[in-house]
This record gives structure tokens, C-alpha cells and sequence, in this order.
């Protein structure tokens, strides 16, 4: 069975650029636009609008994606069943993860499991950990490493894999807006603190939700996408930072920084593999849960 043009429609759908989607598919982009018009052709309605500027989804074409998914997902469910009982996995898994955890958790979650299967092709995407589930969700990515958000979406299965204290960092260097004390935080103090945040996910919540409970609005110096870039500013002296311990402890500006000894402390963060119910189904990407250890 021919599955190219379904996969090349997904890609050009999530990227909304023939450019690009061309040069994923590892095709021109004369041969993508081709492949989309044969789709349009066999279905009788339009895919996408396109002038030479934009690329965008019509609504029959929200609806084709959402089936071309499922003809693919279904498809590749039968081929790593039979795979099965042939007595041999192979196939490729997508994973999401920060770069903090992709050199925290990666070498033991996969080692064993190349040795186990060696013709399962793993595909590593690193970016901002609070777009990780969308990403599983979206269909994008088949699992994620990353934080258990307060309230589990109910088609996501999570199984964690190491707990890291959620911390406040200043720079080593002495400045005039910190806190005289933060054993008893004052209001008044921390009001004019600069603060470095998440611009979301889990994070920014708890930070979000402790000064509520301190009873002021934080200074917001800066909001970054991902949790290294926090410390680097941090460690420039630019403010006061929340980041998960674990990005603290495999950062090379570590020493740059220090640890405020904050109370009430943070809760801290639950941190494992993500992935949809529907997504277990697959038998490589059971086999990869399975051998998690929780």
C-alpha cells in the first residue's frame, strides 16, 4: 500500500508551508502540490487555500486530517501486531522532551530497550517542556517526557519516573532587589523583585499561585520558552528565577546562581512519560512503556 500521499497531506497540514513540507517529504515541492491536487481530485472537495503567500486548512480539510491520521495510526497498528507475532518489533516512536531531559533520562530509559529492539528507529524532538502535551495530544509526537500537569487530561496515561523539587534561583552575586529574607517572605520585597518565568506550563502556575498566596503581583522582568534560557538569565543577574531542580543541577552556568531558601516551598514536579491511551495500543510504543520502570 502506497501511504505516501496521506503522509505527505499530514505534513504539509502541520507545517502549512509547501517549502518546508516539501523538504520533510524529501520531494519537491511542485511533486507535493501535485499529490494534494490528486487528494482534491479523488474527494471532490478542496484541502487547503492557497495564494502564494499562505497555506491554509479548509474545513474539509480539518476533517481529512483528522481521517488521514487514523488511516495511519490504524494502519500501523495492524503492521506492529503481525510484527508481533512474526516475533520481531520494528518500526519509529517519537519523543518529546526538554533538552535538560534528554540528557537526564534518555540514556536509561533507552538503552536496554536499542539492545531489546534494534530495528525500532527512535526520532528525539527537544523544545519548551510546556508544549509537550499538546504535542502528544495533537497527534504530533507518539510520547513525551514530562511534567504531570496538575489535572491529567482523561485520554493520557502518565507513568512517572523521577521526582524534581521546583526551586527559586538568584545570582550569586549580591543585588539590591533581593530579599533581605526569604525563610519569612516579605510582600513589600518581593513585589519589586525582577522575576524570570516560564511563559507557561506547570512552572509558571505554582510560581503564579504562591505569590497569589503571598498576596502580590509578580515584577515580570522577563518570560522565556524553556527552563535552561531561566538560568542563563539568572546567572547574568537580570533576577529571580523558578525552574525545576533538575535543569539547576545539569546546567553549566550552575555556579553562576544559588538557591533561595524559600518558604512555603513549591510543590515539586512529578516527572515521567506521557502518552494517549489510544497510543499504548501500538506495540512498540507498549513495549517502550512496559520496560519504563515506574
Amino acid at each position: 500500500m502506497d501511504l505516501r500521499p496521506l503522509r505527505h497531506f499530514l505534513t504539509l497540514a502541520d507545517t502549512l508551508h509547501f517549502g518546508r513540507a516539501s523538504d520533510a517529504c524529501h520531494v519537491s515541492p511542485s511533486t507535493l502540490s501535485r499529490t494534494v491536487q490528486q487528494l482534491e481530485d479523488s474527494l471532490g472537495v478542496r484541502l487547503f487555500e492557497r495564494d502564494n503567500r499562505t497555506v491554509h486548512l479548509t474545513r474539509e480539510g480539518r476533517l481529512f486530517q483528522q481521517y488521514a491520521r487514523d488511516a495511519l495510526e490504524q494502519w500501523e497498528l495492524l503492521r506492529h501486531s503481525l510484527m508481533v507475532e512474526a516475533g520481531e518489533l520494528a518500526g519509529e516512536i517519537s519523543i518529546y522532551c526538554s533538552v535538560t531531559a534528554s540528557y537526564s533520562f534518555l540514556y536509561e530509559l533507552l538503552s536496554e530497550f536499542r539492545l531489546r529492539y534494534p530495528r525500532i528507529e527512535l526520532k528525539l524532538h527537544t523544545g519548551d517542556p510546556a508544549d509537550a502535551i499538546g504535542r502528544v495530544l495533537g497527534g504530533e509526537e507518539d510520547m513525551a517526557i514530562t511534567a504531570r500537569p496538575e489535572t491529567l487530561p482523561a485520554q493520557l496515561a502518565f507513568k512517572p519516573i523521577a521526582v524534581s523539587p521546583l526551586v527559586f534561583i538568584a545570582p550569586s552575586e549580591a543585588a539590591d532587589w533581593l530579599p533581605a529574607s526569604t525563610a519569612r517572605p516579605s510582600a513589600e520585597e518581593w513585589a519589586r523583585a525582577p522575576m524570570i518565568l516560564s511563559e507557561s506550563g506547570l512552572a509558571r502556575e505554582r510560581a503564579d499561585a504562591w505569590f497569589r498566596q503571598l498576596g502580590v503581583k509578580p515584577r515580570i522582568y522577563a518570560q522565556v520558552a524553556g527552563n535552561e534560557a531561566i538560568v542563563s538569565m539568572v546567572g547574568l543577574g537580570f533576577g529571580i528565577g523558578v525552574v525545576p531542580k533538575i535543569v539547576l543541577d545539569n546546567s553549566p552556568l550552575a555556579d553562576r546562581v544559588r538557591l533561595l531558601d524559600v518558604q512555603p516551598e513549591l510543590p515539586p514536579y512529578d516527572v515521567g512519560l506521557c502518552v494517549t491511551e489510544k497510543k499504548l495500543r501500538n506495540p512498540l510504543i507498549r513495549a517502550l512503556w512496559e520496560q519504563t520502570a515506574a
